[in-house]
Protein backbone atom coordinates (compact mmCIF):
# COMPACT_ATOMS: atom_id res chain seq x y z
CA UNK A 1 0.00 0.00 0.00
CA UNK A 2 1.60 3.53 -0.82
CA UNK A 3 2.74 5.80 1.89
CA UNK A 4 -0.06 8.69 3.03
CA UNK A 5 0.55 11.64 1.43
CA UNK A 6 -1.23 14.98 0.18
CA UNK A 7 -0.50 14.01 -2.91
CA UNK A 8 -2.70 10.42 -2.52
CA UNK A 9 -4.96 11.19 0.45
CA UNK A 10 -8.12 10.96 -1.22
CA UNK A 11 -7.30 7.95 -2.68
CA UNK A 12 -6.53 6.49 0.15
CA UNK A 13 -9.86 7.93 1.98
CA UNK A 14 -11.68 6.00 -1.04
CA UNK A 15 -9.76 3.14 -0.66
CA UNK A 16 -10.11 2.67 3.23
CA UNK A 17 -13.38 4.04 3.72
CA UNK A 18 -15.52 4.63 0.39
CA UNK A 19 -15.29 1.35 -1.31
CA UNK A 20 -16.05 -0.25 2.12
CA UNK A 21 -19.45 1.89 2.33
CA UNK A 22 -20.49 1.22 -1.02
CA UNK A 23 -20.00 -2.58 -0.54
CA UNK A 24 -22.16 -2.66 1.88
CA UNK A 25 -24.91 -0.97 0.55
CA UNK A 26 -24.84 -3.18 -2.46
CA UNK A 27 -22.55 -1.79 -5.10
CA UNK A 28 -19.66 -3.93 -6.49
CA UNK A 29 -16.50 -1.52 -6.73
CA UNK A 30 -14.86 -1.75 -10.22
CA UNK A 31 -12.31 -0.30 -12.12
CA UNK A 32 -12.99 1.77 -15.36
CA UNK A 33 -13.06 0.10 -18.29
CA UNK A 34 -13.45 1.21 -22.14
CA UNK A 35 -15.02 -1.87 -22.36
CA UNK A 36 -18.80 -0.73 -21.19
CA UNK A 37 -19.48 -4.53 -20.66
CA UNK A 38 -17.87 -4.06 -17.55
CA UNK A 39 -20.89 -2.81 -15.76
CA UNK A 40 -23.70 -3.50 -18.51
CA UNK A 41 -25.53 -5.93 -15.97
CA UNK A 42 -25.65 -5.68 -12.31
CA UNK A 43 -25.49 -3.24 -10.16
CA UNK A 44 -21.67 -1.46 -9.59
CA UNK A 45 -19.77 1.57 -8.42
CA UNK A 46 -16.51 1.93 -11.59
CA UNK A 47 -14.16 4.12 -10.20
CA UNK A 48 -13.03 7.12 -12.37
CA UNK A 49 -15.27 6.83 -15.15
CA UNK A 50 -14.47 9.17 -18.41
CA UNK A 51 -17.22 11.82 -18.66
CA UNK A 52 -16.81 14.83 -21.32
CA UNK A 53 -16.36 16.57 -17.96
CA UNK A 54 -13.44 14.05 -16.77
CA UNK A 55 -13.52 11.11 -14.89
CA UNK A 56 -16.16 11.05 -12.26
CA UNK A 57 -14.61 9.11 -8.66
CA UNK A 58 -17.47 7.03 -9.07
CA UNK A 59 -20.22 6.37 -11.13
CA UNK A 60 -23.00 4.07 -9.79
CA UNK A 61 -24.68 1.70 -12.38
CA UNK A 62 -28.00 -0.29 -12.37
CA UNK A 63 -27.47 -2.46 -15.49
CA UNK A 64 -25.98 -0.55 -17.90
CA UNK A 65 -27.67 3.11 -16.60
CA UNK A 66 -25.50 5.32 -14.87
CA UNK A 67 -27.97 6.26 -12.07
CA UNK A 68 -25.51 7.93 -9.30
CA UNK A 69 -22.38 9.63 -9.60
CA UNK A 70 -19.85 10.46 -6.42
CA UNK A 71 -17.56 12.68 -5.77
CA UNK A 72 -14.42 11.68 -3.30
CA UNK A 73 -12.78 14.15 -0.98
CA UNK A 74 -10.26 13.58 1.61
CA UNK A 75 -11.19 13.27 4.95
CA UNK A 76 -10.55 16.56 5.76
CA UNK A 77 -12.47 18.21 3.42
CA UNK A 78 -16.25 19.12 4.31
CA UNK A 79 -17.86 17.64 0.91
CA UNK A 80 -20.98 20.08 1.54
CA UNK A 81 -19.50 22.24 -1.04
CA UNK A 82 -18.20 20.09 -3.44
CA UNK A 83 -21.71 18.62 -5.25
CA UNK A 84 -21.20 21.20 -8.05
CA UNK A 85 -17.73 18.89 -8.75
CA UNK A 86 -20.58 15.73 -9.46
CA UNK A 87 -22.60 18.37 -11.18
CA UNK A 88 -19.71 19.14 -13.41
CA UNK A 89 -19.31 15.42 -14.29
CA UNK A 90 -23.18 14.21 -14.26
CA UNK A 91 -23.37 16.96 -17.09
CA UNK A 92 -20.84 15.34 -18.80
CA UNK A 93 -22.56 12.49 -19.26
CA UNK A 94 -25.03 11.61 -21.84
CA UNK A 95 -28.00 9.50 -21.42
CA UNK A 96 -30.93 10.85 -23.31
CA UNK A 97 -33.40 8.64 -21.29
CA UNK A 98 -32.40 9.75 -17.65
CA UNK A 99 -31.18 13.79 -19.20
CA UNK A 100 -32.98 16.27 -17.22
CA UNK A 101 -31.91 19.86 -16.05
CA UNK A 102 -29.14 19.33 -18.47
CA UNK A 103 -27.83 16.43 -16.46
CA UNK A 104 -27.00 13.07 -17.41
CA UNK A 105 -27.50 11.35 -14.48
CA UNK A 106 -30.60 12.59 -11.70
CA UNK A 107 -28.19 11.48 -8.36
CA UNK A 108 -25.32 13.12 -7.03
CA UNK A 109 -23.02 12.29 -4.13
CA UNK A 110 -19.81 13.84 -2.17
CA UNK A 111 -18.29 12.28 0.42
CA UNK A 112 -15.27 12.63 2.72
CA UNK A 113 -15.92 9.32 3.92
CA UNK A 114 -17.53 10.75 6.84
CA UNK A 115 -20.13 12.88 5.94
CA UNK A 116 -22.24 12.08 2.76
CA UNK A 117 -24.18 14.38 1.07
CA UNK A 118 -26.95 13.63 -1.69
CA UNK A 119 -29.15 15.74 -4.72
CA UNK A 120 -31.73 14.60 -6.77
CA UNK A 121 -31.15 17.40 -9.64
CA UNK A 122 -34.04 16.26 -11.55
CA UNK A 123 -36.61 19.67 -9.89
CA UNK A 124 -35.00 22.32 -9.33
CA UNK A 125 -36.77 22.74 -6.40
CA UNK A 126 -35.03 19.47 -4.81
CA UNK A 127 -32.02 20.91 -2.49
CA UNK A 128 -29.46 19.16 -1.38
CA UNK A 129 -29.11 17.35 1.79
CA UNK A 130 -26.60 15.19 4.28
CA UNK A 131 -27.56 11.13 4.57
CA UNK A 132 -26.02 8.26 6.30
CA UNK A 133 -25.15 6.21 4.22
CA UNK A 134 -24.91 5.34 0.15
CA UNK A 135 -28.69 3.99 -1.15
CA UNK A 136 -28.67 0.67 -2.37
CA UNK A 137 -29.16 -0.22 -6.20
CA UNK A 138 -33.06 -0.80 -5.31
CA UNK A 139 -33.17 2.46 -3.39
CA UNK A 140 -31.72 4.20 -6.33
CA UNK A 141 -34.44 2.56 -8.74
CA UNK A 142 -37.11 2.88 -6.62
CA UNK A 143 -36.57 7.17 -6.62
CA UNK A 144 -35.53 7.09 -9.99
CA UNK A 145 -39.77 5.86 -10.13
CA UNK A 146 -40.65 8.41 -8.40
CA UNK A 147 -42.60 11.26 -10.76
CA UNK A 148 -42.21 14.63 -8.43
CA UNK A 149 -45.01 16.50 -10.62
CA UNK A 150 -47.12 13.68 -9.50
CA UNK A 151 -46.54 13.92 -6.20
CA UNK A 152 -46.84 17.40 -5.91
CA UNK A 153 -50.26 17.44 -7.72
CA UNK A 154 -51.70 14.97 -5.23
CA UNK A 155 -50.62 17.02 -2.08
CA UNK A 156 -52.47 20.18 -3.45
CA UNK A 157 -55.21 17.89 -4.02
CA UNK A 158 -54.99 17.14 -0.53
CA UNK A 159 -57.72 19.13 1.72
CA UNK A 160 -56.15 21.66 4.20
CA UNK A 161 -58.12 20.17 7.02
CA UNK A 162 -57.03 16.51 6.28
CA UNK A 163 -55.59 15.24 9.63
CA UNK A 164 -53.10 13.07 8.97
CA UNK A 165 -51.28 16.25 7.00
CA UNK A 166 -52.23 19.05 9.90
CA UNK A 167 -53.28 17.63 13.01
CA UNK A 168 -55.99 19.31 15.01
CA UNK A 169 -55.09 20.46 18.41
CA UNK A 170 -56.75 18.78 21.76
CA UNK A 171 -58.51 21.95 23.54
CA UNK A 172 -56.94 22.11 26.39
CA UNK A 173 -59.46 21.45 29.49
CA UNK A 174 -58.73 22.35 33.48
Amino acid sequence: MPKASPSNSEWLTRKQRIDGQLSAAGWRVVPFSADARAFAAGCCAVEELETTNGPADYALCVNGQILGVVEAKKLTLGPQNVLSQAERYARGIRQPELTSNGFGVPFLYSTNGEVIWFHDVRQELNRSRQIYGFHTPEALREQLQRKFDDATGQLLATPNNNPRLRPRSASVSE
